[in-house]
């Protein structure tokens, strides 16, 4: 995402609070990136984590001048930012979570009870330094239909969407049905890849698992000989193995989700749980399969169903290039030049109607005007 944003301005700044080059793309060492005092303290790239109370501090204390508007990335302290003499527009990804929603946030994160027990006396504070970070934000805009009804929920404030970047163009078509399901996924508790796990070894189903985390140990242990895990692979191996599965599983409950559209990109159906930003995007027996619960059974019933449906692949790739890195990165200029008070027709921020129902860290870049 953030690289789809930086192409629209190569020469904007990116202000960020801590940043090591060694972990990014050496493209990005060309970049105009500017960390915060944070970037300075004690292995902090190692221990972001154990910093948290900072963050806030940091990002208040970004006084941004001289610059036509500031365009912060965030999902939880980005939007601190304060743009001074310009506008400063939010792309949520979410309200912070562990602000807004402690108690999923401690399932999907697993805290340990001195971490419980030290975040919650300071959850007031900081849920008052939120409120107040979002009232210096001219305007938001959400990722999703799901984002956008927590930002009127939690900051009262209302925001169209634009939905994130896909790179499509990576993925073709191939002829041929796959004979291997696939998950591609950070391997964290909350993704719920256990589902596809259990599920695949039940029925003996051939499964790959790409993706690192620190869940890899515990899902070990509950695959079968059908299940085998890759780890972290390369962009152009992930590309292979997405083209040539028979469909990708993502049993998460999620705020959008980016690989299943790859998989459609690539003419590939998915099976996925039916909530939160999958149904904008996946269709019960268009798209794949949908599941209404989260649990073995139900993941095992959806796979089942799959081998009695067919699908155009063409149509699942047309239906993945409506969320197109170029899309993004038109509706998002399209939508700065309006605020810039250089309006365009503003018909491409209507959001994408959902393709139907179911069965039941951050960073701030401060942008100069494009045509400057």
């Amino acid at each position: 995402m953030l690289e789809a944003i930086h192409a629209i301005w190569p020469d904007a700044p990116v202000f960020t609070s801590i940043y090591d080059p060694g972990v990014f793309p050496a493209a990005w060492h060309n970049w105009d990136i500017r960390p915060t005092w944070m970037n300075r303290l004690p292995a902090v790239s190692r221990l972001s984590r154990q910093y948290l109370p900072l963050y806030p501090l940091a990002f208040e204390n970004l006084r941004l001048k001289g610059f036509d508007l500031v365009l912060s990335v965030s999902s939880g302290f980005a939007h601190g930012a304060r743009a001074v003499g310009a506008p400063h527009v939010s792309y949520c990804l979410t309200p912070p979570r562990f602000l807004w929603g402690l108690q999923s946030y401690v399932e999907r994160e697993r805290l340990k009870p001195w971490q419980l027990a030290l975040l919650r006396p300071a959850l007031p504070l900081l849920r008052a330094w939120d409120r107040r970070a979002a009232a210096h934000v001219d305007e938001f805009v959400a990722i999703s239909h799901e984002v956008q009804r927590r930002i009127a929920a939690v900051y009262q404030r209302q925001a169209p969407i634009i939905y994130p970047p896909v790179d499509t163009s990576r993925f073709r078509v191939r002829p041929g049905a796959g004979d291997y399901f696939l998950v591609v996924s950070r391997l964290v508790p909350y993704r719920r890849i256990d589902l596809a796990v259990r599920a695949c070894t039940r029925l003996g189903l051939p499964l790959k698992v790409v993706g690192r985390g620190r869940a890899m140990a515990e899902l070990q242990a509950l695959a079968g000989p059908s299940v085998e895990f890759l780890g972290f692979r390369p962009d152009a191996e992930v590309t292979e193995l997405i083209e040539g599965c028979r469909a990708l599983l993502w049993p998460g409950l999620e705020d959008f989700g980016i690989t299943p559209i790859e998989a459609l990109a690539a003419g590939r159906p998915v099976v996925a749980y039916a909530g939160g930003g999958a149904l904008e995007v996946l269709a019960d027996g268009e798209t794949g399969v949908l599941f209404p619960e989260q649990t073995v059974e139900s993941l095992c019933a959806a796979i089942n169903r799959l081998d009695g449906l067919a699908f155009s692949r063409q149509r699942l790739r047309d239906i993945a290039l409506r969320f197109d890195t170029t899309v993004f990165q038109e509706q998002l200029l399209e939508y700065v030049q309006g605020i810039l008070g250089n309006p365009q027709p503003q018909t491409a921020l209507d959001p994408l109607p959902a393709q139907g129902a179911a069965p039941a860290g951050s960073a701030a870049g401060a942008l100069q005007h494009p045509q400057e």
